[in-house]
């Protein structure tokens, strides 16, 4: 439990006073924001020129903060937990050569949407690769190549299944966090509620692990504890970012932070075998997805949009809604959804 409050406390300190730091040497060397020409209308021409790939901040606190822990209590990081944060780390490189070509290039888009695509298929083959290897003493790997939703279900999928699986998560949720990021502390406060969850669920399954205490609901998760390390230096960094994230917000996450953040969740998802929840979870991250399929759907097939602009916070942008009104009530759905998923982890295991 200490390397859950350490790697917090760091995480959110570094990013606090990181934060600044990166406004100031972002703002010195033009790294601004550039905005879509659609969205100019709607009062985001203000933001142009905003400091953007503050995700970095972001990664580099909870990489220092998740050290940090280990060495407060002289532990050594599992593979379970540094697979995930390679993960995060991997997907925060796409995104910060897409970010950098956005301000290199003086343009909202970036990557092309192959190259992007590449990138995240790419970090997460090698994910997949080896988060089905690596067994411990009890011969308990990462991940098992089975689909779960409270623990694991069902038979394996075999290893080429699972990596198309896996790969399905990490770019579906990276993207989702990404469509979700675009008003000020939008990603970052839905995204916390979610790391928040994954820092209850470790150490749930850290109390109730097979290892310890074999029972008809005890959990065969490798490294719970790290996992909830994890979650809690990435939660703690976050933390500190939304402090000068939140309306009206100094610095943008960016790209490098929005696929950092979703591939996080992804990860730890995975090595939790919660990997079904995951849609519950980050339900808002979800349904903002569902609006841009739906809109784009719609329109190829009919010529006809059903929202004014998707992605859906941008709906509610043009009809009038003040951006803080949306950031807020949208946190408040995050939040509603991370209590029905934490709701349903905790009633499945409770004895019958």
């Amino acid at each position: 439990m200490t390397n859950i409050i350490v790697a917090g406390a760091v995480g959110l300190i570094l990013s606090m006073l990181g934060t600044p730091l990166a406004i100031r040497l972002f703002s010195r060397r033009g790294y601004g924001q550039e905005v879509r020409e659609e969205l100019q209308q709607g009062g985001h021409h203000s933001k142009r020129g905003t400091p953007t790939m503050g995700g970095t901040v972001i990664v580099l606190a909870a990489l220092l903060a998740y050290g940090a822990s280990h060495l407060a209590m002289l532990s050594t990081p599992t593979v379970s937990g540094m697979l995930v944060l390679f993960l995060m780390t991997g997907l925060g490189a796409v995104g910060f050569l897409d970010d950098f070509i956005k301000i290199y290039k003086q343009r909202s888009l970036g990557l092309r949407s192959g190259a992007k695509a590449l990138g995240q298929l790419v970090v997460g083959a090698v994910f997949a690769f080896l988060v089905v290897r690596h067994p411990n003493v009890y011969g308990i790997t990462p991940a098992e190549t089975r689909v779960s939703f409270l623990r694991d279900i069902g038979p394996s999928i075999g290893i080429v299944g699972f990596t198309i699986w896996v790969l399905i998560m990490i770019v579906g949720f990276s993207n989702a966090v990404n469509l979700t990021d675009g008003l000020d502390g939008l990603a970052s406060g839905a995204t916390g509620v979610v790391l928040g969850a994954y820092v209850l669920i470790g150490n749930w399954q850290l109390r109730n692990n097979c290892i310890d205490q074999l029972g008809p609901n005890c959990y065969w998760v490798r490294d719970p504890l790290d996992l909830a390390v994890v979650a809690a230096a990435v939660l703690g960094a976050l933390i500190g970012f939304l402090w000068w994230n939140a309306p009206p917000a100094r610095i943008f996450m960016g790209d490098t932070g929005s696929l950092a953040l979703g591939g996080v969740l992804a990860g730890l998802a995975i090595a939790t075998r919660t990997q079904l929840l995951l849609i519950i979870l980050a339900g808002l991250c979800v349904i903002i997805t569902l609006s841009v399929i739906i809109q784009v759907g719609s329109f190829k097939m009919t010529g006809k949009r059903v929202f004014r602009m998707a992605p859906l916070q941008h709906h509610f942008e043009l009809k009038g809604w003040a951006e803080t009104t949306i950031v807020v009530r949208f946190w408040l759905i995050a939040m509603l959804c991370a209590a029905l998923g934490l709701g349903l982890f905790y009633v499945e295991w409770m004895p019958r």
